[in-house]
């Protein structure tokens, strides 16, 4: 029996305050191409500082998640690094066209601030970024198991369960995907985007692994009769860890927009949860506060 919205109350969400947001300590202007970091900004915002490189996955820095800034899902928590702050950056990888993972302001002002940044997005999606300013020969369409290099980065889209849509009739129009990096070092790293649990998660893994971290969301998953075809819950998650067999799990996709029934603070308390349940070692799970900076 499916149980509605309408018949079950939602879980109060706590107070934004209960989410914290520390001072970041990526490399600047950039690592060392030996080093890996990985700091969270927010949402599936990520800055992964990798064989030399800044790279930037779903750029998402505006106030809401919505085509208009007066309503629509707001931000619980200001991005973990200030606009301005960002290193220069050398890679921006784009999984879909959502609200909450494209975003027109942030793609103006990064391809302003950022001209030298080459821009990666599923098939279809590349117009939007040239339509605001970015350069033809610094973007590229992937569609899934394609690849791209970057320098000597490589670049390869991994197939998602989603779906794309910005407006009425456009659902379907581009492609939305997953991202793999792997650099000269043998570092290897792993985004999502944002996915429900689907079988390809084992093909992946084997095809393009082994990761020395995964990137995977747990938020934005109830009602689960709904949500399950777009978004994995905390216990999928981990299931989708250990068939890539990655090394470290970083939670992603919570705690900044409220945009389903779950209590804002329920993702990262069943993700540790189900972690623990695996029995896989505590070291190997890194969740980040906001603007938290982890090396590897």
């Amino acid at each position: 029996m499916l149980v509605h919205r309408t018949t079950r109350p939602r879980p109060k969400d706590p107070d934004p305050s209960v989410f914290a947001r520390v001072q970041p300590s990526f490399v600047a202007p950039r690592a060392p191409a030996s080093q890996l970091t990985i700091t969270w900004v927010g949402h599936a915002s990520l800055l992964i500082q990798l064989n030399g490189l800044n790279i930037l996955t779903d750029p998402m820095w505006s106030e809401r998640a919505s085509p208009a800034q007066f309503a629509g899902p707001k931000r619980w928590v200001a991005p973990g690094i200030a606009l301005e702050a960002l290193p220069p950056l050398d890679v921006v990888l784009q999984s879909h066209n959502h609200y909450d993972h494209l975003d027109d302001y942030t793609v103006r002002q990064l391809v302003r601030r950022h001209p030298q940044a080459f821009w990666v997005t599923p098939l279809g999606l590349a117009p939007f970024v040239r339509r605001r300013g970015a350069p033809a020969n610094a973007l590229v369409e992937l569609d899934w198991w394609e690849e791209h290099r970057v320098d000597s980065l490589r670049i390869s889209a991994t197939p998602a369960m989603h779906f794309s849509s910005r407006g009425i009739g456009d659902r379907g129009d581009s492609l939305w995907c997953g991202f793999t990096l792997a650099a000269e070092s043998g570092r290897r790293v792993f985004f999502a985007g944002d996915t429900g649990f689907h079988p390809d998660f084992g093909v992946i893994g084997e095809r393009l692994g082994p990761f020395d971290v995964a990137f995977l969301p747990i938020g934005a998953y109830e009602p689960r009769w709904f949500m399950r075809y777009l978004h994995m819950n905390p216990e999928e998650a981990v299931d989708a860890f250990r068939v890539l067999k990655a090394r470290v799990m970083v939670p992603i996709h919570w705690g900044t927009f409220k945009l389903t029934d779950e209590a804002m603070d329920e993702p990262p308390v069943r993700a540790r949860s189900a972690w623990r349940a695996a029995a896989l070692p505590d070291d190997r799970y890194r969740q980040l506060a906001h603007g938290e900076t982890l090396t590897l």
